[in-house]
């Protein structure tokens, strides 16, 4: 099996072809996307008093990595498949295989560019793309108000301490630092409520945590009264709030590592984190297996008829791929497989398959 370079010209034509091809396909995909998805929350963004086209605008800068990062091995896989069946009824694949250049040398220029564009992804992902999701569920946690200033917060955090049941809008902030807003206390004793306290914000202070303007309703008299200085969660750490609900989707590389690292030395469950962790990696990577699903449709004579069936089929393979990942991490998450195991299975499994198909079909 020889995985040399044909030429230097096949290598600079067949990567730049897939590369336009791909880009193209992917803008198409992002914008009919990012239309349909604007549809759908533009009345909840405008519900909003005061917001208009420049949140609009805001939503979509936000969404747009998101919608990018989902959909770049689709269109790496319909690239290909644009690609190699244009190639092939153009009969430039024939003249190729003519010129003693083999499957896998024609394949080639395409999973090394493939390797670039899954490098470049990783980064696009790394920097931009969990930045842009905190953002945006920060932003759908207030209801598309005013967007929380710290980009580093968590949403929606729910803790128990005793009977009692505390709930965090937002939580901002590390170690010391740490700041929690849109505070609710459901004060209960024995299981039954007593009192429900409110505030705008706790900060840690002599190992408990005290409310800012808190209020305070006695359900037994129905009277709210002010609360100064109302202490909750006496000995909680920062770390029960800031890693109560830790999303993989939310975090960088290194931070979900440093997380699901800080969660195991707290004794605490990380097997969905760690499956997460990895398919940081394999994720991107899938676009390297797409030319070699898709390389079913650059063989076999055009004129034969089956160019279609053949391009189906490579499709039928990709998609194939996207379900399977899917699954597996689903299956991580519940932990029924081991975290390696639901992140590298598919694509370890779909590599053999593509090399298999490839090899039968070819040589």
């Amino acid at each position: 099996m020889n995985l040399s370079f044909g030429s230097r010209t096949i290598t600079i034509y067949m990567a730049r072809t897939f590369l336009v091809r791909s880009v193209a396909v992917l803008a198409a995909l992002v914008i009919v996307l990012l239309a349909l998805d604007l549809l759908g929350e533009s009345g909840d963004i405008l519900a909003y008093k005061g917001n208009g086209s420049p949140e609009l605008w805001t939503y979509a800068s936000l969404r747009t990595p998101q919608i990018m990062s989902r959909f770049l091995p689709f269109a790496v896989l319909l690239g290909t498949l644009i690609t190699l069946a244009t190639l092939n009824q153009n009969s430039e694949i024939i003249a190729m295989k003519a010129a003693s250049v083999s499957a896998h040398q024609i394949l080639a220029p395409l999973i090394i560019a493939s390797v670039a564009v899954a490098a470049v992804s990783f980064a696009f992902n790394d920097r931009i793309v969990t930045r842009a999701t905190a953002t945006l569920s920060a932003w759908q946690a207030v209801e598309y108000g005013p967007i929380p200033a710290d980009r580093g917060i968590v949403t929606n955090v729910w803790l128990r301490d005793g009977d009692d049941l505390v709930h965090a809008d937002t939580v901002g902030g590390r170690g010391p630092a740490t700041v929690l807003r849109g505070i609710t206390v459901y004060d209960r004793d024995g299981g039954i409520l007593k009192s429900i306290v409110t505030a705008a914000s706790a900060g840690q202070q002599g190992g408990g945590w005290v409310l800012q303007g808190a209020q305070r309703f006695d359900v037994a008299a129905g009277v709210r009264k002010p609360a100064p200085g109302y202490r909750i969660a006496q000995g909680v750490t920062p770390d029960r709030f800031t890693l109560a609900d830790v999303h993989p989707d939310e975090r960088s590389f290194a931070d979900l590592n440093d997380a699901i690292g800080e969660l195991s030395a707290a004794g605490r469950p990380t097997g969905p984190l760690r499956a997460g962790l990895w398919h940081k990696i394999s994720g991107p990577l899938s676009a390297v297996l797409m030319p070699l699903l898709a390389g079913v449709a650059a063989f076999g004579l055009a004129r034969s008829g089956r160019l279609f069936l053949r391009a189906v089929l490579g499709m039928a393979l990709g998609f194939a791929y996207f379900v399977a990942d899917n699954f597996a991490l689903a299956m991580g998450n519940l932990g029924a497989y081991p975290p390696s195991l639901a992140a590298w299975a598919p694509f370890v499994l779909f590599l053999l398959i593509g090399e298999a198909v490839l090899i039968r079909t070819e040589e």
